[in-house]
């Protein structure tokens, strides 16, 4: 079985992009390492097409190439909050309907391709100078969560899911910046990624 990831930084995270089978030093080699050793005698092999900066528009602009092409069996998406983050950090806009119009674009050139879809939702944790943030972020997963759950094969709601443990735990234990996941926090979208892709494997 050949899986995809495909994403912005969290998905990238410093991967050798001369090396095919980097797989980073974030979730992805996280959940490779806990993935394979459960199955031994199956072939699985496992590649990282995140790139740092990404936004929705940047994956539908190289779908084809980079997952399409490959012929996988599933890719694993996580993609949106650089859409959020340029806004405040370059004044880019956020246009809402093209975001849409990406989003399902891009998700059904994966579904005419045959390709399962498991789209893991964005996250953002409170830290303190992305507090601002927060409302246009909520606006944003409105429509990516409009779009994705009725054409993923698996959604996994990240953002509920960090922003429910933070209420007891301190967000710095998942991000220290609220963006990018500590060690723990890759460990947690490794572990429940692996839930989503286990029901897939051919």
């Amino acid at each position: 079985m050949k899986i995809v990831f495909f994403g912005d930084s969290i998905t990238d995270c410093d991967r050798d992009r001369s090396d095919e089978k980097s797989l980073g030093n974030g979730y992805v080699k996280i959940l490779a390492d806990k993935l394979l050793p459960i199955y031994p005698d199956t072939d699985i092999e496992l590649i990282n097409k995140g790139v740092t900066g990404d936004e929705v528009c940047d994956l539908l602009s190289r779908v084809q190439k980079d997952v399409i092409d490959r012929k996988p069996d599933a890719v694993v998406i996580m993609i949106g909050i650089n859409n959020t983050l340029h806004k405040f950090k370059y004044n880019k806009e956020l246009n809402f309907a093209q975001l849409r119009s990406d989003l399902t674009l891009l998700l059904k050139k994966l579904k005419e391709a045959g390709i399962v879809i498991i789209f893991l939702e964005p996250f953002l944790l409170p830290a303190p100078d992305k507090l601002r943030m927060r409302k246009l972020f909520n606006d944003e997963l409105a429509v990516i969560n409009d779009v994705a759950l009725p054409l993923s094969d698996e959604f996994v709601a990240f953002d509920e899911m960090f922003n429910g443990l933070t209420v007891t735990i301190p967000y710095t234990e998942y991000s220290l910046d609220g963006v990018h996941p500590t060690h723990r926090g890759s460990r947690l979208i490794a572990d429940t990624a692996i839930k989503a892709i286990r029901k897939h494997l051919l």
